[in-house]
């Protein structure tokens, strides 16, 4: 094994005071929820939104002088970028970030605040990747992994020592995985202080590339996921190793799932996570027999979500929990009856959003029209009794999927 506790130790006088040693909160809801003793880790909580900048600064900061004034370069979807960027302009070192083109937009302009040069290169890291490491060999630049490197390794392993010393009884963590940095530099840490607690890592069904590895099966990677943190086609070498060797298994869960933890976690613990970041709950969501009455901790990993995204993330989740319902309504197309069915629903307590008003494109005799109707309601239970006041009222009413049409 290429890093030890004292690495990881060392990593933690290194780094100390100038990242955020991010509180660990337990969950007494999500605990109900999910039948585990959940406990969160806020790395959500780290200036960048991030829990890379621990590796980063742990790596900048055993730099050679005549590397610091050479320069780095690293390549990253958005969370590695913003911690190399932020601590190498806070320590004098000039970054130059290769980001994939498919980067979302946040992430790049909050990379951009820190001033690195940046160069956009390929549809994913691993293009980004070729691209950075022929530039660091053309320009002598140091480049930067983010999570091949046993300096980032060993700077990520900070977070398990901080969660065992403010939650010792912790049975197992619940790490996230894409390259695998996270998940082997905790599993060194937590399994050194305590050789009994038990490290899951949790990987999207689109990129399974640590579990399809450790199982030897072609990696069969790729696909869209919210989850573009941990969307890396092909784990570092020396964390596949490690992660073998004291990883118990890996938590494979659908998008869906972490598309639920991440409103789960906005609704229940106010706090704002991206789709890596939700990856963990998501599993306790999707295995809830794996987890049952143990203690639990959860790095919620980064919090630097597209706002576009997020939106979309509380409408979808709003539609599936049946507070937000689309209603076809047929009347009849004579003057009154679109006031007499806005009232009935506002009677119902519900309140109404959209209405669309259909008479060319409706298979309804000529003389009706078809409503439809977006509208808010308490839960589903409340949806169905607006839907059974409006029928009695003679507004025959059925909710619509999302694919249907009118």
């Amino acid at each position: 094994m290429t890093v030890t506790i004292n690495d990881v130790r060392a990593a933690r006088d290194r780094i100390k005071g100038a990242v955020i040693d991010t509180p660990c909160l337990l969950s007494g809801t999500l605990s109900e929820i999910t039948g585990a003793r959940v406990v969160l880790k806020v790395e959500n909580h780290q200036f960048t939104a991030s829990f890379k900048e621990r590796g980063a600064l742990n790596k900048l900061l055993s730099l050679t002088e005549a590397e610091r004034a050479a320069g780095v370069i690293a390549m990253s979807a958005g969370n590695h970028a913003q911690g190399v960027a932020y601590h190498a302009q806070r320590l004098g070192i000039p970054a130059t970030i290769v980001m994939p083109r498919v980067t979302p937009f946040i992430k790049v302009e909050q990379t951009r605040h820190f001033a690195p040069r940046l160069e956009f290169e390929g549809d994913s890291l691993a293009e980004a990747e070729d691209f950075a490491r022929a530039l660091a060999s053309q320009e002598g630049l140091t480049f930067v992994h983010p999570y091949d490197d046993d300096r980032i390794v060993a700077g990520q392993g900070t977070i398990a020592l901080e969660m065992l010393e403010a939650h010792p009884d912790l049975d197992m963590l619940v790490v996230p995985v894409g390259g695998g940095g996270l998940i082997a530099g905790n599993a060194v840490a937590a399994k050194a202080l305590r050789p009994e607690i038990e490290i899951v890592g949790v990987e999207s069904e689109t990129y399974p590339s640590m579990d399809d590895a450790l199982h030897g099966r072609p990696t069969a990677t790729g696909g869209p996921t919210m989850a573009e943190g941990i969307a890396v086609s092909r784990p570092g070498a020396a964390n596949l190793a490690i992660v073998r060797e004291l990883v118990s298994d890996i938590v494979v869960v659908p998008e869906a799932d972490i598309e639920r933890a991440a409103l789960m976690l906005l609704e229940v613990e106010k706090t704002v996570v991206e789709g890596a970041g939700a990856a963990g709950l998501a599993a306790l969501l999707h295995r809830p027999d794996r987890f049952a009455g143990r203690a639990v901790g959860l790095i919620l990993s980064g919090g630097n979500i597209d706002a576009r995204m997020l939106s979309s993330i509380v409408l979808r989740g709003l539609v599936r929990e049946g507070r937000m319902m689309r209603v076809r309504v047929e009347i009849t197309d004579a003057p009154g009856n679109l006031a007499q069915v806005a009232q009935i629903i506002g009677e119902a307590g519900a309140n109404i959003v959209e209405v669309y008003h259909e008479r060319a494109f409706s298979s309804l005799p000529i003389k009706s029209a078809a409503l439809v109707v977006v509208v808010e309601t308490r839960n589903a239970t409340h949806g169905q009794d607006m839907l059974e006041r409006l029928a009695a009222a003679g507004f025959p009413a059925r909710p619509l999927d999302a694919a249907e049409n009118i």
